[in-house]
């Protein structure tokens, strides 16, 4: 039931046409790289907690290339959401046509254990730079991480734009 609750806020959210706004992705995906740059030392700890990584490891397998990915994805997201014009039949020859990118609505991610920062976080930065509302359900296998990366995910969207579940 509780997901079912979530799954229908998110999908009124979504309805309300604020993920729409390109400006609106880019605010959010800036307020994660903050965060992930701030808390990359608790990040880190739960890493080393569930797999051992080392802190080198945890910076250039999962942190690094998150931050990464926003970055390209703040650079690239004005262009990405653009109208692309494509070929227009003769048949048709007094009308324009063109691909327009439109977001899914409620999209979940569910991440595996083993790179459980990167796994979870790249599919849900291009969910949010596509204008979706997402549902991130990490793995039970990497406890320590999931809980950092609830906590952190809690802590800058609402529940109704992005939401972490936890458990089986």
């Amino acid at each position: 039931q509780e997901i079912s609750d979530i799954v229908e806020k998110q999908r009124i959210f979504f309805q309300s046409g604020k993920t729409l706004n390109v400006e609106y992705r880019i605010n959010a995906l800036k307020k994660l790289k903050k965060v992930l740059k701030e808390r990359e030392n608790d990040i880190n700890e739960a890493l080393k907690k569930d797999l051992g990584k080392s802190m080198f490891e945890s910076y250039m397998c999962e942190v690094g290339l998150t931050i990464s990915e926003i970055s390209y994805m703040l650079k690239h997201i004005k262009k990405f959401s653009k109208n692309k014009t494509v070929y227009t039949p003769l048949a048709q020859f007094a009308s324009h046509s063109y691909i327009q990118p439109t977001p899914y609505g409620v999209v979940l991610v569910m991440s595996p254990w083993n790179y459980p920062v990167l796994l979870s976080l790249d599919p849900l930065v291009d969910a949010i730079a596509a204008g979706n509302t997402v549902i991130l359900k990490p793995s039970n296998y990497s406890y320590y991480t999931s809980l950092i990366l609830k906590e952190i995910l809690e802590s800058i969207f609402d529940e109704e734009y992005v939401s972490v579940v936890m458990g089986g």
